[in-house]
């Protein structure tokens, strides 16, 4: 027989599940926005591309952002999250498998903005689903276990474009079956226990180690603008990334920079569990997000004053690693300091912002300081961004 759960934990049955199908949602978008979009833009417009994905993902962000929100505040106010999420997986996976029937730019981006609320529909309550029945007790446990999803995004975008693997429409049923087999397995056999003081308005912490003074209004402000600068610092990194290390060695090859991403991505997910599990323990919750912010700053003071190809990567892997620690972490511990679980979904959706926005910030802040001062004025002023979240941070602590 097997063993109940601990009175204050829920099951971890119910964990990896639920983490599957937050994996399960990564993979939803990584595949076709990185990679499948793209190649179907570029057969629609041939050297016009770069023009109309931009103005395809610009209006895609803008639709994740608004039904993010819509969809969270939709699915506080009926009290029901597994049947949007149901509904979202269902929409989403149609529209995109519609995406191989498509001849014009025109509608590719009408289907475009259509897929996004439908996936929103489903990502949005898959998040509040967390805050339902993930007790603060293993809510760095949770965070830990998250970073797996981006590690999943990446996979399922290499395995779905292997030569001879499938055609263009048979990608997109490949990643929509995928998808509905990774969240599928939570809404029907994952039987979360319950815990009533999760839906009770701001309930307290017995034991944990947080400053009295701060309203949970301030603590929800701080937490919003730490990840919202860390975000920026990565999406900058994302886009630049490969221009960098090729100003820095000629030699430097996209293969090679997709492996320093893997290497990133397969050392974060265990590093983020040991850490997530050890805030749990010791009831530090916002100690780690500190450190890895701090951690983030050193990296790209490391990338700014590099002067060789292996400081340049050792740089960028000490920001990747910690930066990825950092955001899976946020995410389980957001949760933690959204006061009101009637507004659980809708507030994550301010949140899912911070995903977003980074985008419209990034393009300005890099053409800004690059033509001007380098990759190194970049890479000095995103350190800034990351040293502001942990002092921002570091208030929500109170060391022993």
């Amino acid at each position: 027989m097997a063993a109940e759960p601990a009175p204050d934990r829920q099951a971890i049955r119910y964990l990896l599940l639920y983490a599957l199908a937050v994996a399960g949602g990564a993979i939803a978008y990584v595949p076709f926005l990185t990679i499948l979009l793209p190649v179907m833009v570029t057969a629609m417009v041939g050297d016009r591309d770069v023009t109309w994905l931009s103005y395809a993902t610009f209006i895609g962000a803008i639709a994740a952002s608004l039904a993010n929100i819509g969809f969270g505040w939709l699915s506080d106010r009926t009290g029901m999250r597994r049947p949007w999420i149901v509904a979202g997986l269902i929409l989403s996976s149609a529209m995109l498998i519609l995406f191989g029937k498509v001849d014009s730019i025109g509608w590719l981006i009408g289907l475009l903005f259509l897929w996004q609320i439908g996936l929103n529909m489903m990502l949005s309550p898959l998040s509040a689903w967390a805050g339902d029945n993930v007790p603060d007790a293993q809510k760095g446990l949770l965070g830990g276990m998250l970073a797996f999803a981006p590690a999943a995004g990446a996979v399922s975008a290499t395995l779905v474009t292997i030569p001879g693997l499938a055609g263009p429409e048979g990608r997109l049923w490949l990643v929509a079956a995928i998808v509905v087999a990774c969240v599928l397995p939570a809404l029907v056999v994952g039987r979360p226990r319950p815990f009533p003081e999760l839906m009770q308005e701001n309930p307290p912490e017995p034991g944990a180690r947080e400053t009295p003074h701060l309203t949970p209004r301030l603590k929800i402000v701080r937490m919003w603008l730490a990840r919202l600068l860390i975000q920026i610092s990565e999406a900058a990194l994302f886009a630049f990334l490969y221009f960098w290390f090729r100003s820095v060695d000629p030699s430097m090859t996209d293969a090679r920079v997709a492996q320093i991403f893997s290497i990133i991505l397969l050392v974060s997910v265990p590093l983020a569990l040991v850490i997530g599990h050890l805030a749990d323990r010791y009831r530090r919750p916002f100690l780690p997000l500190v450190g890895m912010a701090i951690i983030a700053a050193f990296g790209l003071v490391l990338m700014a004053l590099s002067g060789s190809l292996a400081s340049a990567i050792a740089g960028y892997v000490v920001f990747g690693v910690s930066a990825s620690i950092f955001l899976s972490l946020h995410t389980g511990q957001t949760l933690r300091v959204l006061p009101r679980p009637k507004n659980r979904g809708r507030d994550l959706g301010f949140f899912n912002l911070t995903n977003t926005s980074p985008s419209l910030v990034m393009p300005w802040l890099t053409l800004g300081l690059v033509p001007t001062f380098g990759f190194a004025g970049l890479f000095f002023a995103l350190a800034g961004c990351a040293a502001i979240a942990a002092i921002l941070l570091v208030t929500l602590t109170r060391q022993s």
